[in-house]
């Protein structure tokens, strides 16, 4: 899985694999790329909605691999 954090944007989980998501209220199977909320504004929160466009969010970038 490779993780990737986009300047002035989400968190990206990009994997092949099928990977779930426990929630406090439910959980979710994704596959990847899976966009989570860095901004704190998402209406669909932990995942992103765009609205880090909208609200001039700004953060720099980075890039992790994982075994």
């Amino acid at each position: 899985m490779k993780i990737k954090v986009i300047a002035n944007g989400p968190i990206v989980l990009d994997t092949e694999d099928s990977i779930t998501i426990n929630l406090a209220d439910s959980s979710e199977e994704k596959t990847g790329p899976i966009f989570l909320c860095r901004c704190g504004q998402s209406s669909t929160k932990p995942f992103c909605d765009g609205t880090h466009r909208k609200v001039g969010f700004e953060a720099t970038s980075a890039e992790l691999a994982t075994p």
